[in-house]
This record gives C-alpha cells, structure tokens and sequence, in this order.
C-alpha cells in the first residue's frame, strides 16, 4: 500500500522515495528540491514559502499523487 503525498509530507522524503516528484516540483515552482532545508520543510511550507495559492497546492498534490500511483502499477 503506498501512503499518498500530504500537505505535511516532507519534501526531502518524498524526492527519496519517488525521484520522479522533483521534476514535478520544479514545474510548479518550488525550487526547493535540492535546497539543504528541504529534508525538514513540508510540502505546504514550500509551497507557501514561494507564495503558491491553495489552488497550486492542490495542483501539486494531485500531480504528486498521480505519479506514486503510476508508480506501483
């Protein structure tokens, strides 16, 4: 069963278990990615770090979560 990616998820974990989502969070903004803070930094603080609107975010997350389901097929 693979746990979805949340608001709460720490950007470090989710580039370690799914490499894929860097790209991803790269095309929305958060530069992050590679930055020494992103393995404490939630998704949502980077996202409002970079000034994301809530519609972003979810955009985000869909993206994300649609990749880690691809993923396990």
């Amino acid at each position: 069963m693979t746990i979805p990616i949340k608001r709460q998820s720490r950007i470090g974990d989710v580039i370690s278990q799914h490499p894929g989502a860097a790209p991803v969070m790269l095309s929305y903004g958060l530069r992050c990615v590679g930055c020494p803070v992103a393995r404490l930094e939630t998704i949502e603080q980077g996202c409002r770090g970079h000034g994301m609107p809530e519609e972003a975010i979810d955009g985000l997350l869909e993206q994300l979560n649609s990749l880690v389901q691809q993923e396990g097929e």
